[in-house]
């Protein structure tokens, strides 16, 4: 009751009295949607209250930055606190969350694609929703209250978990028959040397996923070294290009020019992709046509020796012409980013005030970077140099980012390959090991450590690892193509907020 009482008192506080000195005035901030709610409100208020003064409820016109409110239900609020935890989004600027809904836990599951483990998350899962009434009325402590708030996305990364593991064709590292018969058989009819002599393509490819024949023989490795490291290439390069492309969307919205098409997001797009979409396209020809070409060779000597002869590495006619105009492309495009817009600014800098000694007022058309309160609420002395600086930081930091970007997606490789060699290390070193005895205590005992291994090595520490992968390839390499996120939330006043406060 106190902490109310002093809530109420320091919101008093904030408004101000008319010339008469009668009533308050008080100014804030509400979602368009709830106009009329609030109206109707303040007049039930005025009728209980007895109230010898009307309540007069009009709109204002503001220079300050409104704050930023996105309507979520037990469902998305989890992916929105994710997104928060990076930086509130400013006020119409593309929410991240709409997106991460479906590319966070698909990302998750690409380096935790087990089927048998997605199983276990789904039934933890499973548990928190289907007991969500009484455990959202209970006092939890800090770990099953994050799972708990975070129940759905534990849902959908257990999901998509399942899909990747039934593409990988792992079981707790076991591989199975579900989708028909092996492709390959044993060299001479003989199984004895299979693991050692390899194996013979017999049929037509497995249908769906990883052949189960592969495991365990002496191509597995190799073979999956390369399908998840072309694959986290694939999938790093198509996220990255979707950020450039959000943020074309995001200029458009705003109407920043400059931005929009000409000397920001075309030089940004061509210089992806004449470098790394390139070589998304070179995976694809290779898997397509079964060329033995070496990719590395191909990136390497299209910077070293761009007009030398390909050799075996040509997987296309006209490909050593393609490869100089892509080069040529991305050269031009750094430059593009670089100078024309710093130029552009001090020209309409000079225009606008033409005649008058320089004085610069932000606005979204001329310096769509600047702070939102900052730039419409002050006038600034215009500095070339600053300006020119900046943009210099931002053509060099997405240029070098273009290159590091993609690196940081073979982690997708790097955390799906360790989780199934750990997988697998388990499974024959603890499992196969004690069931090899007659004992029956023997047995036992491996089969509870191995249990105690799957669930707190597996299940706990690597499903942490990968979500913190995860979080950061969408804060680092997805989200700083469009999103800003230096804004501020919308926080009503609410008895409600302050029970949560003191609970």
């Amino acid at each position: 009751m106190v902490k109310k009482e002093k809530a109420v008192y320091d919101t008093l506080n904030m408004l101000n009295f008319d010339v008469t000195k009668k009533c308050l005035v008080g100014e804030g901030w509400c979602p368009i949607f709830a106009k009329s709610q609030i109206e109707d409100v303040l007049q039930r208020a005025t009728l209980h209250s007895n109230s010898q003064v009307g309540i007069i409820f009009h709109e204002m016109d503001t220079i300050d930055s409104p704050p930023t409110y996105f309507r979520t239900d037990k469902f998305t609020n989890a992916f929105q606190e994710i997104v928060d935890a990076y930086g509130v989004g400013r006020y119409e600027e593309i929410n991240p969350a709409v997106y991460s809904v479906i590319t966070f836990p698909f990302l998750f599951a690409v380096m935790f694609g087990d089927w048998g483990h997605g199983i276990c998350l789904l039934l933890g899962a499973l548990f928190l929703i289907l007991r969500e009434k009484k455990l959202s009325s209970q006092k939890l402590d800090s770990f099953t209250e994050m799972a708990f708030g975070g129940r759905y996305v534990i849902l959908l990364m257990a999901l998509f978990s399942i899909y990747c593991g039934l593409i990988y064709n792992e079981f707790f590292s076991v591989p199975f028959h579900i989708f028909g018969k092996s492709a390959y058989a044993c060299r001479e009819n003989s199984c004895s040397d299979a693991y050692t002599a390899g194996l013979v393509k017999v049929r037509d490819p497995y249908p769906f996923g990883v052949d189960p024949s592969w495991r365990g023989s002496r191509s597995e490795l190799p073979f999956l070294n390369s399908l998840k490291m072309k694959m986290s290439i694939l999938m790093g390069v198509s996220q990255m290009n979707l950020g450039i492309l959000l943020s074309y969307f995001d200029a458009k919205f705003h109407k920043n020019a400059l931005d929009i098409s000409r000397y920001q997001f075309i030089p940004q797009l061509i210089f992806l992709n004449s470098l790394f979409g390139y070589l998304s396209l070179l995976i694809l020809i290779k898997w397509c046509t079964g060329s033995k070409a070496d990719l590395y060779h191909v990136m390497i000597y299209m910077f070293l020796d761009p007009a030398g002869d390909l050799g075996e590495n040509q997987l296309f006619w006209g490909q050593k012409e393609l490869q100089i105009l892509l080069l040529l492309l991305a050269l031009v495009a750094v430059p593009w980013m670089l100078f024309p817009k710093p130029f552009i600014l001090k020209k309409l800098h000079k225009e606008r005030f033409q005649g008058h000694s320089y004085r610069f007022l932000g606005t979204s058309e001329m310096d769509p970077d600047s702070e939102p309160d900052s730039a419409r609420s002050r006038h600034d002395d215009f500095n070339f140099g600053e300006v020119f600086v900046h943009q210099m930081i931002h053509s060099i930091e997405f240029v070098l980012g273009a290159v590091s970007n993609t690196a940081s997606y073979l982690r997708l490789w790097a955390l799906s390959l360790a989780h199934s060699e750990l997988s697998t290390v388990f499974y024959e070193k603890l499992l196969l090991f004690a069931w090899g005895y007659d004992s029956l205590i023997f047995k036992l005992v491996g089969l509870i450590v191995f249990a105690f291994a799957t669930a707190f090595i597996l299940l706990g520490m690597e499903s942490l690892s990968a979500f913190l992968h995860a979080l950061r390839l969408h804060w680092v390499e997805f989200m700083n193509k469009f999103y800003h996120g230096d804004g501020y939330k919308f926080k009503p006043f609410s008895f409600a907020t302050l029970a949560d406060d003191e609970e």
